[in-house]
């Protein structure tokens, strides 16, 4: 079995967890491809040198033969690794080294248990959608036009509100006098979506949230919509550029530009724990029930 081991960086209290996962992996002998730069910084930052097979440092690195890829971090290091795995059906793993996320959500005291339910098979594979964004016949993100999450335009500066005119399917919706607008899928309801008063949607449901950021009027409410029909977005306002986001990654685009999001033609494999859920994810992560009176 094959290994793929993914990270950006993580403080010096988790590198016993971490020292952990590798002999977890040797004990199976499993065949282990790290994230080169992330393998640099824990020889550089951590003073460990981790004893792995072969690197890898872009998505055209990924060996066929990988039959998990782990990422090692939150849920922002989670969506930096779908840029790496894209298309190729690698299951994705998400450890934590921080607190609980809703990708990364295998905690440090699971990792024994967690690995082990992994290599007997103990789990299973959720797909999830992304969204593509087209300007014209080209992508604004050349290298990876996809978001697990979100697609967020917005304002560059502190100036006046910006027009964002939106059509589904062609027909119009409405023009939001707003800061900017956030298109969410599923996985992403609970990411920027939420925090600007989106709705929480289940994972495995087929639509996509439209939620303005910081809207003119207070009637402007966010709405779901079928991730079978495409989003048109029209930029206008005082500046001549604006700001566009595909999960953490941004680009400048100009205000003549025409936005088209849709469904992506392929999904991301998530590998969830059978001991996990997203209802529980969902009580943990938000802490519903902390209050004493229930």
């Amino acid at each position: 079995m094959k290994v793929a081991l993914f990270g950006k960086q993580f403080s010096e209290d988790f590198l016993d967890s971490f020292k952990l996962i590798l002999d977890e992996f040797n004990s199976h002998k499993i065949e282990l491809c790290i994230y080169r730069p992330f393998y640099d910084s824990i020889v550089e930052e951590l003073n460990f040198t981790p004893d792995v097979d072969e690197f890898f440092t872009q998505h055209v690195d990924l060996d066929k033969r990988v039959d998990f890829f782990f990422s090692i971090g939150g849920d922002g290091t989670f969506l930096n690794a779908v840029s790496l795995v894209q298309d190729s059906g690698i299951p994705i793993v998400g450890v934590n080294s921080g607190r609980l996320g809703f990708m990364a959500d295998i905690a440090r005291d699971e990792i024994p248990a967690a690995i082990a339910d992994i290599f007997e098979g103990n789990y299973t594979i959720e797909e999830r959608t992304l969204l593509k964004v087209q300007v014209g016949d080209n992508g604004l993100f050349k290298d990876f036009n996809y978001a697990l999450n979100e697609f967020t335009v917005h304002k560059k500066d502190s100036a006046s509100m910006i027009t964002i005119h939106t059509y589904i399917d062609d027909e119009y919706l409405n023009s939001y006098w707003a800061d900017g607008l956030i298109i969410a899928t599923p996985t992403g309801s609970t990411a920027y979506s939420l925090s600007v008063g989106g709705p929480i949607v289940i994972p495995n449901t087929q639509n996509f949230v439209i939620s303005p950021i910081s809207p003119h009027n207070l009637t402007v409410r966010p709405i779901v919509v079928p991730n079978h029909q495409e989003i048109t977005l029209k930029v206008e306002g005082r500046s001549d550029s604006y700001l566009a986001s595909l999960d953490s990654r941004s680009v400048s685009f100009e205000a003549l530009n025409e936005l088209k999001i849709s469904k992506a033609d392929f999904k991301i494999k998530v590998l969830k724990l059978k001991t996990h859920s997203f209802y529980s994810t969902l009580r943990n992560k938000l802490m519903w029930g902390v209050d004493k009176r229930n």
